[in-house]
This record gives structure tokens, sequence and C-alpha cells, in this order.
């Protein structure tokens, strides 16, 4: 990367790299772990462990998305979807990107350090999580599951960050974003399932097909929905909970109808709007519930 690059181009540049804007994903579940610690476990509010914690899922997730980067980059370099990317496109090094991972990841640990004995040696658990889930797509097409695994971590990071203990309840929104991402995950891999067979990379797609990986991911998204109706009874939230419910599953629902095995024009889509607009409405929703 040039050194002449204005440094506002350059923060720009890791951005695209982490993808920061699909931050937006777990980010909102963790506000969710955040909200029941301290309103319906009765914990104190402290906005110095919020912004902790929001800084956990910053480093956490640079780390994961540029270590990826950096491990695909020959992938991306021969893909033409994903040529243009940072890394083959020449706009960062892999050394930069392999020094970004890396302080990511100190700075993840440091930061629980803070927080409490729980989270810092629970940290290095799931920083070995979602770093492993780069290496997953070499070997077995179980990979989106792992990459469900490591952002499901986010709503009971976020309660541990506040009580120091686990519950059952952030638990069952964790399985709703495992089986969630884990579906969403498998429509994003349809675009690029005949490059995967002919790299011997491994996917649902890849192993099942575009119309059986279809009927995967819609089971997944049914046991999302699953887990969070099961939260709901467990909470014994108002009914501002079930709405947002509603329209959580709605929005799942939407997303299978527009892709469709002969036709996936409509995958960024369904991959990033309507998940995005699922998580945060949801999130306002649950939020609010508990609240109030």
């Amino acid at each position: 990367m040039d050194n002449s690059m204005p440094l506002i181009t350059k923060f720009r540049n890791y951005l695209s790299l982490i993808r920061f804007s699909h931050t937006v994903f777990a980010l909102p579940f963790a506000l969710i772990g955040f909200a029941i610690a301290v309103v319906h476990d009765h914990h104190p509010f402290e906005w110095l462990v919020l912004v902790k914690m929001l800084l956990c899922m910053v480093f956490a997730r640079s780390a994961a998305m540029a270590f990826n980067r950096y491990l695909d980059r020959s992938f991306d370099a021969r893909n033409p979807r994903t040529a243009k990317r940072e890394i083959p496109a020449g706009i960062i090094s892999p050394k930069q990107a392999l020094m970004f991972t890396i302080s990511s990841s100190v700075l993840f640990v440091v930061t629980t350090w803070f927080i409490n004995a729980a989270c810092f040696w629970l940290s290095f658990v799931a920083l070995f999580v979602i770093l492993f889930y780069s290496y997953t797509k070499r070997f077995t097409a179980l990979c989106h599951i792992v990459l469900g695994v490591g952002l499901s971590l986010s709503p009971i990071g976020a309660f541990l960050a506040v009580t120091g203990y686990f519950a059952w309840l952030p638990v069952l929104f964790s399985l709703s974003v495992l089986t969630w991402v884990s579906g969403f995950d498998i429509i994003y891999a349809l675009q690029d399932e005949e490059f995967d067979r002919g790299q011997q990379l491994h996917s649902i797609p890849a192993a099942l097909g575009v119309k059986n990986a279809l009927l995967v991911s819609t089971l997944l998204h049914v046991g999302s929905g699953t887990f969070v109706i099961m939260a709901g009874v467990e909470g014994q939230f108002s009914w501002i909970y079930w709405v947002g419910t509603l329209i959580y599953i709605s929005l799942l629902v939407y997303q299978h109808m527009l892709v469709k095995p002969n036709d996936l024009s409509k995958v960024n889509m369904a991959f990033g709007n309507t998940n995005g607009i699922a998580s945060v409405v949801f999130a306002i929703f649950t939020i609010l519930a508990i609240l109030l």
C-alpha cells in the first residue's frame, strides 16, 4: 500500500477489508445479551463495561475478517467475484493484513482482561474459533456452521461481560444466531458453487448443489425462528417481543423467496439487506421488551 496515501483513505481501505458494515449482523444480538444481563438479571448498568464489550466485538471481528482475507488471498485472486478485494488488488499487502490481524487479536484479549476473569480466559477459546473458521473451507462443508458458532458468541459474551457467569436465556439467543448465520452464509456461498468445486474447496452448495443447499439453509432458519420463540417463552417477554419475532421470521421467509435454484440474482439482497434489517429490527423490539 502506498505510504503517501492519505490517512483517511487507508482507514477506509481497512474498513473495506474487514467489511465493517457487516458488523450489523452480530452486534445487535450482543446488545440483547447486554440488556438481558442489566435489566432481566438485575445487574448494574456501567457505561465502561458497555464500551469494553463493544470494543471486544470490533477487535474480534476485525481479526477474524482480516485473517480470512489474508488466508484466502490466492483463492480470491482467482475468483472473478473477489479479485478486486483489497489484498489481491494490491491495495493492502498480505503482511499488512496479517499484522492487522495480530494487533486486533492482541487488543481483543487485552480488553477482555479489563472486563473480568471469565471473559479473559474464554477470549482464547473465542479467538481460536473465529480464526479457525478461515481454515475450515479447505476440509469440511460444515464451514458455515463454524462461522455461525463464531458469531453466536456475541450474546453470550456480552452477557458474560456484565455478569461473569452463563445463563440459559442468552444461550438460546446464541443458538438462534448460530442457525441464522449458518443459513444465510449458505445462501451467500451459492455464488461460488462452481468455483469452490473447481478449487477443491468445501461448502454446502458445492457438496449438495443449489437446490439441496437452499433446503439446508431453510431448515437452519426454521431452527433460528424456533430458538427465538423459545427465548421469548423463557424470558416471559411482553407482546413487543413477539412483534419483533414476527418481523424477524417474516424476513427470514422473505430472503428465501428472493433466492431460487434457477435465479441467484438477488443473493446479495437476501444476504446483506434482508439480514441486516432483520437483526437490527429484532434487537430494537427485543431490547424494548426487556426495558418495558
